[in-house]
């Protein structure tokens, strides 16, 4: 979707692959858009991560009040956990893009983002701005105010820690500081190239009552968000809950509420409230000295006619050039914008511009198809349409008449490749580097598109669409999505990660180089093209081919040899595939992990339970593991019996109710020997344990430690966890990514034994619930917070060690019971 700021909005699209169409209005959005051409106020609403957003809020300042309505989320939620897959990180990141896109297509307000990174849990808002960079972003929300011009600026969070999270917090004092910092000029002057400074009305926070945390007052100012709207036929609570709704590797589908739903304020930062949050802001077009305009605009809004939105075009194109003549200001503009919306969909113009594939490669041609109708037979002249700078005319645009044409264009080899643009440059720990100071702030990339001119009623316009792969699936039928530009070919390395035993290691291992090519050999650029084997297959081939490396002289993350066959240009192609987004394409530079340790192993035969995706049984595999998936109809005793360990995934309790219904056949296969590891589960409102989980009772807490190099203690030194088959040592704790261990285990019962202690910097008290274990018969149950489903496939060499040890087949389980030390920790034994 190209992002223009024009607070356009789009109603109630299908959240599926159907949202890439056209957009469609019905006459009484345009009707809506009309009433919102009055209102030239804005507001910007700022937080931490996807799904912080009050949404019913964004419906409600968006829709009721006609506000332009913007989130600023700093984050795109990369460190969360996944409810739908296995992706973590940057393609995390990249889902809940497009999930909040998704949700602002529905609540009419506009998405933006910071450039910082997602990093995961924090305790404090001194430890986010330390790994942001305090500046960096703090200049990143700078511009988005800047570039926005809010009237009002409102937090989710408060600046003294109520929102639970370092992150939350951080959010709320960015925002204080940029509320300030927007209007100073000697403040990141840099930007004074592009925008002006700017001062906001005030500063506000939308206190809250969830989580047992309840910071509203009665004294605090109020709103009634909760309103229906009869031109959308919905309340905003309704239009709220679709909008949470798509936030669904987060899992936060939501009931629609009805009825009044109170809103409170507490004033942070300049006039307070006491009528309306626009107190003592211009709202009309007396703010650009031009109030005739909404006369004008009154009287369209009186003669349009439901039933033919058309009817309006003369007045509508005789508005716009009147707005056309104004002095030029940041109003005028997004007014003209919002207006050619307007313009456009009353028309009744179709206009669209389709590929006849998803990607258009560099270097080679594909065919485009450019189709106009006019529908309605408004007064239209001939329309011109072009992309990559190829023009092309569709004369006699007759009423109702199809007019297509399909060229095939060329793609330069310097065409810019489908990479989001704040994965352009190398990241920092903590932050995405942008160079473009013009690109910070948006939610995505500007889509290839194609520019459609045309003379309505004597007013020249221009009306830039994305160009799509169109195409019918038997089932869903017309689907689109969107165009990427790829390079000639592309190559991945396997296996993602190589665990050498350190004793094999050795000059005789190799990768497999994986090569597709998106254009016939013959094409292929010089740089590769020498290539005999690449040069003569053809678009859609692949090759394999192998490449040797030296274990004794490689290690850790390796990208690919440059003197391997065929040259160092090559790019991987990441891709992310769900139904209800538009797929994700990006490219990364080949890599392998390859690690070289000393992983001695207990059992080999592994069974996993699939929970809410994460890769351990693919790294378990690496590893020289074989794994097993098992779904419910596989649980059974005789089976289970083949294995030497069963490992749940994380969050398998919170998203297979029927983990209940084999409750008892896991304990038995434990009972008689087996190992049960199961891996963090979580009792909140987006997952409630409704199994029992171990042979004897424990509860999950929210207790974390966030700090991945926080201090471990050894509270069972003499543990067989920790000494069979590998000797753990506070080694085996370096390196970790992230976090330590998320959802410990607590109250558990004295059959438990208590392995590890940790805290994070500046708490007093030690958690002793990431790593819990049981002796059950003649097997063991474990469950364990630790991030395992992070570090094994990061490559942490120490996690492998541990991990191997937890699904370790122990030559006798009552080896658990034997030679413990125990620790005292907070006055207890462990």
């Amino acid at each position: 979707m190209r992002i223009f700021f024009t607070g356009i909005i789009i109603y109630f699209f299908s959240v599926s692959l159907k949202a890439q169409a056209p957009a469609t209005y019905s006459s009484a959005e345009i009707l809506l858009q009309l009433k919102k051409l009055h209102v030239l106020g804005s507001v910007l609403y700022i937080a931490a991560h996807p799904d912080d957003e009050n949404t019913r809020l964004l419906a409600y300042l968006a829709n009721e009040k006609m506000y332009r309505t913007g989130y600023l989320s700093l984050t795109r939620g990369d460190g969360g956990q996944n409810l739908i897959g296995d992706e973590q990180g940057i393609d995390l990141g990249l889902i809940r893009t497009q999930e909040l896109l998704a949700a602002r297509r529905i609540d009419g307000a506009e998405q933006f983002f910071s450039r910082a990174f997602d990093f995961g849990f924090c305790k404090s808002p001194e430890e986010a701005l330390a790994t942001w960079g305090h500046d960096k972003i703090l200049s990143d929300v700078v511009w988005v105010i800047r570039s926005f011009k809010p009237d009002v600026i409102i937090t989710r969070f408060p600046t003294t820690g109520e929102g639970g999270h370092g992150h939350h917090t951080a959010s709320a004092i960015l925002a204080g500081e940029a509320f300030e910092a927007a209007a100073d000029s000697t403040k990141f002057p840099e930007q004074l190239k592009y925008v002006s400074a700017w001062q906001a009305k005030r500063l506000l926070w939308n206190t809250f009552n969830f989580g047992g945390n309840n910071t509203q007052r009665e004294e605090q100012f109020k709103v009634d968000v909760g309103l229906y709207n009869p031109l959308l036929g919905k309340s905003y609570g309704e239009i709220a809950a679709l909008s949470r709704s798509q936030h669904r590797s987060q899992g936060f589908g939501v009931p629609a509420q009805r009825g009044a739903q109170l809103e409170y304020f507490a004033t942070i930062k300049g006039s307070k409230p006491v009528s309306d949050l626009m107190d003592d802001v211009e709202l009309t077009w007396a703010k650009i000295a031009r109030p005739a305009m909404d006369d004008s605009i009154k009287n369209i809004i009186a003669t349009f006619n439901l039933q033919s939105p058309a009817a309006s075009i003369k007045k509508l194109v005789s508005l716009y050039t009147a707005i056309e003549k104004l002095e030029d200001s940041y109003w005028k503009n997004k007014k003209l914008q919002e207006l050619q919306q307007v313009i456009e969909h009353s028309s009744g113009l179709f206009m669209e511009a389709a590929a006849g594939s998803q990607y258009a490669v560099q270097g080679d041609s594909i065919k485009i198809t450019a189709t106009v109708n006019n529908r309605t037979g408004v007064n239209v002249s001939d329309i011109a349409v072009s992309f990559f700078n190829q023009s092309f005319l569709l004369d006699s645009l007759k009423k109702n008449i199809t007019k297509t044409t399909t060229v095939a264009v060329f793609i330069h080899s310097n065409e810019k490749l489908a990479q989001p643009y704040w994965l352009e440059h190398t990241m920092e720990k903590g932050s995405f580097n942008v160079v473009d100071q013009q690109l910070i702030g948006k939610a995505e990339n500007n889509p290839v598109s194609a520019a459609f001119k045309a003379n309505i009623e004597g007013t020249d316009f221009t009306f830039v669409k994305p160009i799509r792969y169109k195409f019918t699936d038997p089932v869903k039928g017309e689907l689109y999505q969107p165009l990427y530009i790829f390079p000639p070919v592309t190559m991945s390395i396997t296996p993602e990660i190589n665990i050498i035993s350190r004793s094999h290691a050795a000059a005789h291992h190799y990768l497999q180089e994986h090569y597709r090519l998106y254009t016939d050999g013959k094409n292929l650029p010089p740089s590769i093209k020498h290539a005999d084997t690449l040069s003569k297959l053809i678009n859609g081939s692949r090759y394999t081919s192998t490449a040797p490396f030296d274990a004794r002289k490689v290690s850790g993350e390796t990208q690919l040899p440059k003197n391997n066959l065929y040259g160092d240009n090559f790019m991987e192609l990441k891709e992310i595939n769900y139904d209800h987004i538009p797929s994700v394409k990006y490219f990364t530079i080949p890599k392998t992990k390859i690690l070289t340790l000393d992983l001695k192993k207990g059992g080999t035969h592994i069974a996993c339970i699939a929970g809410a995706g994460d890769k351990v049984p693919q790294a378990l595999e690496a590893a020289g593991y074989t794994v097993i998936m098992l779904k419910e109809n596989d649980i059974s005793l005789i089976r289970l019996k083949n294995f030497d360990a069963l490992i749940t995934g994380v969050r398998a309790y919170n998203t297979n109710e029927w983990m209940s219904n084999v409750y008892e056949t896991l304990m038995e296969y434990v009972k008689q020997g087996g190992v049960l590891v199961t891996q963090y589960n979580t009792n909140n409102f987006t997952g409630t344990v409704k199994s029992k989980i171990g042979p004897y009772p424990f509860g999950i807490s929210r207790n974390r430690v966030t700090d991945e190099s926080a201090a471990v203690k050894f509270l069972l030194p003499n543990h067989p966890v920790l000494n069979y088959p590998n000797k753990i040592t506070e080694k085996d704790f370096e390196g970790w990514i992230q976090e330590r261990s998320i959802y410990h285990a607590e109250k558990a019962d004295n059959n438990y034994q208590h392995i590890l202690s940790m805290r994070d910097p500046g708490e007093k008290e030690e958690q002793d619930g990431s790593l819990i274990t049981a002796n059950y018969g003649k097997g063991k149950f474990v469950y364990t917070g630790l991030s395992f489903f992070r570090e094994l496939p990061a490559g942490v060499p120490g996690a492998y060690r541990l991990f191997a040890n937890l699904i370790a087949k122990e030559p006798s389980a009552a080896s658990m019971i034997k030679a413990m030390k125990p620790v005292k920790i907070n006055g207890r034994k462990k």
